[in-house]
């Protein structure tokens, strides 16, 4: 995979004991016990903490039992309301029509909008999935970028120097729709202005794959990326 990217956030304070009952809540789910454990004050600590940064953070879980699309719709609501930048770190990208819209769409309305993938791929099938939504991106103005040292595990994003999200939410089927997953969604403290300086160094180390996927590609490419589209909603 040549070299590994990732990254994490610690939190103190009450954000922790979100954190917490989302951990129960998900070891209730996949639990074999007939009932749930549902006393969760006994693993709920409370302590004096002083804050250390100012602004907002903001824990939130997604769970494929009920109807919400939780990570998708964080990822799209930042999106829309993004004025200046939006820029995104994902180690796979398959994503849905509706938020291929609001890419597109942002980055119409003048936002400059980019993705970071991996340069090398874990799983070549995968990967070229994850290209075959290039052009359909670029060719409305979205910017991709490709981390040419190794492969970037890392789920980031970060909204005008205001908003940014780190967790473990995917730009894939698998994480918006079908598994458990949980994230912290950050607005007006230091953390944000750190995950865009992250971004903008991973950015020195990426190749500009835009030009390349927005004029074209052969027929045969195409004609193969768009069979490997039908299993899209598996991955």
């Amino acid at each position: 995979y040549g070299q590994w990217k990732d990254t994490g956030i610690r939190l103190e304070g009450d954000a922790v004991q979100s954190l917490t009952v989302t951990f129960l809540e998900m070891w209730n789910a996949v639990s074999d016990k007939d009932a749930n454990d549902s006393d969760f004050g006994k693993y709920i600590f409370h302590y004096d903490y002083k804050a250390q940064q100012t602004g907002f953070i903001q824990p939130y879980a997604d769970s494929p039992m009920d109807n919400e699309q939780v990570g998708e719709e964080v990822y799209i609501s930042m999106i829309n309301k993004a004025e200046k930048y939006c820029w995104f770190m994902t180690p796979y990208l398959i994503i849905t029509d509706e938020m291929t819209h609001a890419l597109c769409l942002a980055a119409k309305r003048g936002v400059d909008v980019r993705i970071i993938t991996p340069g090398i791929p874990d799983k070549k099938f995968i990967y070229n999935i994850t290209r075959s939504f290039y052009h359909g991106l670029v060719k409305h103005g979205v910017r991709v970028y490709e981390w040419t040292p190794g492969f970037c595990h890392a789920k980031m994003s970060v909204v005008d120097d205001c908003m940014a999200t780190c967790g473990t939410i995917n730009l894939d089927y698998r994480s918006l729709y079908h598994h458990f997953e949980n994230g912290c969604f950050m607005i007006d403290c230091q953390s944000v202005l750190d995950i865009k300086s992250d971004l903008i160094k991973t950015m020195g180390e990426c190749r500009d794959v835009t030009e390349q996927y927005c004029t074209g590609r052969s027929a045969y490419l195409r004609l193969g990326q768009l069979f490997m589209r039908l299993f899209a909603g598996l991955l």
